[in-house]
């Protein structure tokens, strides 16, 4: 079964949820037969490499709050993620365009570090002081530190079209599939999972979409056909071309 969980980087729900997500993928019984693929979605696609500001004001201007407002949101979010075991600066962070970071994501999926990275990422984005936003080499060191060749990153920042028409790609098929916020999980392309859900909701979802999986239905071409298994595979004898004749 595969999973797709559409997210981004300064999404503070994305962080919660693929905690939460993943608590519910560890106690489930078939967990090893799950492949989780993470997919981009941009919160604030346009948005220029060099305009970055503090969360604080962002949330002021595009959301109308008041200071109060938005440091008792953060102050919330600090609480949902200290429930599931993850550090979160609720002052000082913040707030940046993430395309590039998508499209390093995109490199370390061909690599096999998708899961490394984004997990930096996000505690880069979320914990730490240092600033994630207009700093490339701090995305370099990032994708180093997940396993990846730091000049291959270097060389995909250096590229605006690198892994660009992925990342849109994936944005589309978020659209298709109805996704109008993040995180947004997929299940086998049948079941979908809006939001950071709590870990029970997921455990539900994946155990339905498990038990509901469509088993393979077989052509009969009604007699047996000669095919290869765990004992090797069947030679019919061949018919003895002299069978019968004088020796």
């Amino acid at each position: 079964m595969r999973v797709e969980i559409w997210s981004d980087i300064a999404c503070p729900w994305c962080y919660v949820g693929k905690a939460r997500f993943e608590k519910a993928l560890a106690s489930f019984p078939h967990r090893d037969g799950v492949e989780v693929v993470h997919r981009s979605f941009e919160l604030d696609p346009g948005r220029a490499k060099d305009a970055v500001e503090p969360v604080l004001t962002m949330l002021t201007k595009k959301y109308g709050m008041s200071q109060a407002q938005a440091e008792a949101g953060e102050d919330n979010l600090g609480a949902q993620a200290a429930a599931e075991g993850l550090p979160y600066r609720t002052r000082g962070r913040d707030h940046g365009g993430t395309f590039d970071m998508h499209r390093l994501l995109h490199l370390a999926r061909e690599h096999g570090r998708q899961e490394e990275l984004l997990d930096l990422l996000y505690r880069a984005n979320f914990a730490e002081e240092r600033s994630l936003f207009g700093d490339d080499e701090r995305l370099v060191e990032l994708a180093g530190a997940a396993g990846l060749d730091p000049e291959a990153a270097r060389a995909v920042l250096a590229d605006p079209e690198a892994y660009a028409a992925e990342v849109r790609e994936d944005e589309r098929e978020a659209a298709e599939l109805g996704a109008r916020g993040v995180p947004f999980f997929v299940l086998d392309r049948k079941y979908g999972v809006s939001g950071a859900q709590p870990v029970e909701v997921f455990t539900r979802a994946l155990t339905q979409a498990w038990g509901e999986r469509s088993p393979l239905t077989l052509v009969d071409g009604g007699t047996d056909a000669e095919a290869c298994g765990p004992d090797g595979c069947a030679v019919p004898e061949r018919e003895n071309p002299r069978a019968g004749a004088d020796v």
